[in-house]
């Protein structure tokens, strides 16, 4: 949690608002193939791509 912490102290001191998109989106896509490698809803993940 300190790297998240690090992250968003970041974001707000250099006003670097426009990675906050890009870091939503990388963080869902991991989510996504973690979910996606290791359950039973894993054909159904694979449809999408």
């Amino acid at each position: 949690m300190e790297t998240l912490k690090d992250l968003w102290d970041f974001l707000k001191v250099r006003k670097k608002w426009w990675l906050l998109p890009m870091i939503i989106i990388l963080l869902l896509v991991g989510i996504l193939i973690i979910v996606g490698s290791s359950s039973a809803i894993a054909p159904f993940v694979y449809t999408l791509f």
